[in-house]
């Protein structure tokens, strides 16, 4: 038996073919933005111009491919690229700022040797001084300046008319008054004036006449009256005030005599008298530090130069900068800074111009504002020192020639010139800067 097995193996092969039809859509959407921002910062003596430019442009890219198959199989993928790209760039320029001066409202009075106090309210009080060149001709009267409106107003007179005194600015917003010369007496009174109520009330008398003195409030509240002339007789006493007692007590006195001399309070309490007059003909160049908690006098480096009538302004850094003045031969353009921290005092930069019974004023910038004075002839130029520089630039100059006035610093920066006078009288014009 013959058995056969056939085995047939079949094997089957199936293709499939699908055909395959792709179709790509590509959108591109460009946005280019471009922000520009400009901020300008106009100083006393500078404009700095810093411009900003932002440009952001965005891409975006959409693919879209699209599969169509024998089958009914469709397959959709979309592509999302986005890019953004940012460049930011700062450009920064500096340019000479043109400041001006303009006229405001005229005191109601003519006075050169007044006070000039800033109020919390912001107006200032202006008090007292010299009216006319006949000897006696003295005011007791005060008026308010109003910066909204540009007007001044009068207010209540003191008891006594009075110039060369002094004006301090109490804690309570009250304005004290002290000494001062009235007709041939030499003034020891004083006087509160009350913005809240505009009116005065007198308070304790100084244990000295005086006049041509400095007063500085210190930070625990007293003031501190310094020197000054009493009937030709130069003084190197010293006394405080207090607020709370409303009396004067003596305090020790200073190495030397001295009058028309500047008295700056230092970061430290510390209270520096530099130059002034010790007689006519003897102008000093030694300065001397009050120390409020232990009431004593320290010498501490002299000036380079004799000076009185100067100015003396504490800069930002707590140095203090002396600028002018007259040394009884010639009237000085020289300028030096003293410095707390060494107790000595380095030259900076000359003024461009001579001059002694002007104004400083501490801008907001950090800036020094020297306003006006004289060198024989009276002037109306001003000029700027720079802290950081320690040179001087002119700026523009007042409208009005004149010394003896007093300079003000508004809330919103600017500054009031007041009063003064010049060779063609005593004046009750006022501007600003």
């Amino acid at each position: 038996t013959t058995t056969t097995t056939t085995t047939t193996t079949t094997t089957t092969t199936t293709t499939t073919t699908t055909t395959t039809t792709t179709t790509t859509t590509t959108t591109t959407t460009t946005t280019t933005t471009t922000t520009t921002t400009t901020t300008t910062t106009t100083a006393a003596a500078a404009a700095t111009t810093t411009t900003t430019t932002t440009t952001t442009t965005t891409t975006t890219t959409i693919t879209t491919t699209a599969a169509a198959a024998a089958t009914t199989t469709t397959t959709t993928t979309t592509t999302i690229t986005t890019t953004t790209t940012t460049t930011t760039s700062t450009r920064s320029s500096t340019a000479t700022a043109i400041p001006i001066w303009t006229m405001t409202g005229n005191m109601n009075a003519t006075r050169q040797y007044h006070t000039a106090t800033t109020l919390a309210n912001g107006s200032i009080l202006v008090a007292g001084g010299q009216y006319s060149a006949i000897y006696i001709s003295y005011h007791n009267g005060a008026e308010l300046y109003n910066p909204t409106t540009g007007i001044w107003v009068i207010t209540r007179n003191m008891s006594v008319a009075r110039h060369g005194h002094t004006a301090s600015i109490l804690a309570n917003g009250s304005v004290l008054v002290a000494g001062g010369f009235s007709g041939y007496v030499t003034l020891n009174s004083a006087e509160l004036y009350n913005p809240s109520t505009g009116t005065w009330t007198t308070t304790g008398s100084m244990n000295a006449a005086r006049h041509f003195h400095t007063a500085s409030t210190l930070v625990n509240g007293y003031v501190l009256v310094i020197g000054g002339n009493n009937d030709n007789a130069y003084l190197h006493s010293a006394e405080l005030y207090n607020p709370s007692a409303g009396i004067w007590t003596t305090t020790a006195s200073m190495s030397v005599t001295r009058w028309v001399h500047t008295a700056s309070i230092l970061e430290n309490g510390l209270v520096l008298v530099a130059g002034g007059s010790s007689n006519v003909s003897h102008h000093l160049n030694s300065a001397e530090l009050y120390n409020p908690l232990t009431g004593t006098w320290i010498n501490t480096g002299s000036m380079s130069v004799a000076r009185q009538g100067h100015t003396a302004s504490t800069l930002a850094n707590g140095s203090v900068l002396v600028a002018g003045g007259f040394n009884g031969g010639s009237y000085l353009n020289s300028a030096e800074l003293y410095n707390p921290l060494t107790g000595t005092w380095i030259n900076t930069g000359s003024m461009s111009v001579a001059r002694t019974e002007h104004t400083a004023t501490t801008l907001a910038n950090g800036l020094v504002l020297v306003t006006g004075g004289t060198r024989g002839i009276h002037l109306n130029s001003a000029e700027l020192y720079n802290p950081l520089t320690g040179t001087w630039t002119t700026t523009a100059s007042m409208s009005i020639a004149r010394y003896r006035h007093k300079s003000s610093t508004l809330a919103n920066g600017k500054v009031l010139v007041t009063g003064g006078g010049n060779s063609g009288g005593y004046l009750n014009s006022a501007e600003l800067y």
